[in-house]
């Protein structure tokens, strides 16, 4: 990344956009991220905060739910739920009270089982206890501190993030810390955080209510105080939650500090991305990069060949960014899916064009990502598209896709050698499924390509 004035691409307009991905999988309203830096960095405003804590600061803001899609699959396991529910639902409880904590476990845990199931699962979740929830909390704050990394973002973003879940009162995790040892911008994101979903719950006056009520416990009392004011002015809340919280966002941002990328750094956040949506299963860890490689390392044997291949990559990358927003009581499912939630599933590349249409350098391969379920008879989805209405790329994409994860363990199926993958693509082709591509792909298959070698090792 570079802080040069060149008319290389604001980081900051590209992580806005993408963060809303990170909303969909904490079962947030889509904005959460980039209203969260809005009041963040009022607050840090009000603080003072040197440029170069205010520019650490806005990343972490972006940034916070980076790392949240790593625990997705283990909050849904101990619950028997929908992990986007159970992780909204715990933001508006106040965990100091064991009542309250306890409602909310016996809300969230198998919801439309039994009473008898429901118990075990309360029992359950009661002997996980606070051991298993830092395991929770460390694998979130880890996971999302090595996104700023990755992103080449100052070491107190990374450590912010980290921080995340930390609590004043030293009851958080992952490490226990207390009081000023917690770092100071971690502090500002957890007050910033708090004051925005009880803002989208309830209102300006919830906003200000749950800030008092977690004065001293989990939140720093001056970052309270000094927030409180703001808090309570229904004028900020109108600004914070208007329609253009894009453009604030990016108003927000330390003019002296602006961080610019280029296509490299483009490419770097579109591995970060992939990851993190692989992250939401076990069963998909590096699905998208493997989908990515096979369908680069096909490009030039295909007829005719996408003509940017930087692109083709970048769309395999992101292709199920808007899995995200699929729980993990469906992605993990080992048996057949009911007709209600195959309509979750196939709204996932609909969610993928919505997240990459409003990326400005992105625009281009939103439509490209989105159609890796679409099929040259019309038989895919999400809009049914046919024939001359796919491009090569989205065509080569579909191909990469099915044969990743036939040849990569599901819960619902083994995996299979790539030569039964080849057959599977075979047959549904050329009605179905790119012609061109399967030729492709039984040429490399025939060579020993490494890019389409099954995974090595246990998925799971």
């Amino acid at each position: 990344m570079t802080t040069s004035s060149s008319t290389a691409l604001r980081l900051s307009e590209v992580l806005a956009g993408l963060s809303v991905a990170l909303d969909l999988t904490e079962g947030q309203p889509l904005g959460h991220a980039g209203r969260s830096c809005i009041v963040g960095m009022r607050l840090a405003a009000a603080l003072d905060l040197t440029p170069d804590d205010r520019s650490a600061l806005y990343y972490a803001l972006l940034l916070k739910d980076a790392g949240c899609s790593s625990n997705a699959a283990h909050v849904a396991a101990l619950f028997g739920g929908d992990d986007r529910i159970i992780k909204q639902e715990r933001t508006l409880v106040d965990r100091s009270s064991k009542l309250a904590f306890a409602a909310y476990v016996a809300r969230n845990v198998r919801p439309g089982d039994g009473a008898l199931s429901r118990m075990r699962g309360m029992a359950h979740v009661a002997r996980f206890a606070r051991r298993g929830v830092r395991e929770i909390a460390l694998q979130r704050c880890e996971r999302g501190a090595d996104v700023a990394r990755t992103l080449e973002l100052p070491e107190a973003t990374a450590q912010a993030i980290r921080a995340l879940d930390e609590r004043w009162d030293g009851s958080g995790f992952p490490d226990g810390l207390a009081g000023e040892s917690i770092p100071l911008l971690a502090r500002v994101l957890a007050v910033a955080q708090t004051a925005e979903v009880f803002a989208g719950a309830g209102g300006a006056g919830a906003a200000g209510r749950a800030l008092r009520a977690r004065r001293g416990t989990f939140l720093d009392p001056a970052l309270v105080d000094a927030l409180t004011p703001l808090a309570d002015d229904p004028r900020f809340w109108d600004d914070v939650r208007a329609e253009g919280w894009r453009e604030r966002v990016a108003e927000l941002e330390p003019a002296d500090r602006v961080v610019r990328t280029d296509d490299d750094g483009l490419d770097r956040i579109a591995d970060a991305f992939a990851a993190i949506v692989d992250a939401k299963s076990p069963y998909t860890r590096g699905h998208s990069a493997r989908v990515a490689a096979i369908a680069e390392a096909l490009a030039p044997r295909v007829n005719p060949a996408p003509t940017d291949c930087r692109a083709l990559r970048r769309a395999a990358l992101l292709h199920d960014l808007g899995k995200l927003g699929v729980p993990n009581t469906i992605l993990d499912s080992p048996g057949p899916l009911t007709t209600r939630q195959w309509a979750v599933v196939r709204r996932h590349p609909a969610h993928t064009e919505h997240i990459l249409r409003r990326v400005p350098p992105l625009q281009p391969i939103a439509s490209i990502a989105a159609a890796h379920h679409e099929r040259l008879d019309g038989s895919g989805y999400h809009r049914s598209l046919r024939g001359d209405e796919l491009s090569s790329s989205a065509r080569l994409i579909a191909v990469a896709d099915v044969y990743e994860a036939l040849t990569s363990p599901r819960p619902y199926q083994a995996a299979v050698e790539p030569r039964q993958a080849l057959a599977v693509i075979g047959a549904q082709s050329p009605h179905a499924l790119w012609t061109q591509g399967h030729r492709a792909l039984s040429d490399a298959i025939d060579e020993a390509w490494p890019e389409v070698a099954p995974p090595v090792g246990p998925r799971v």
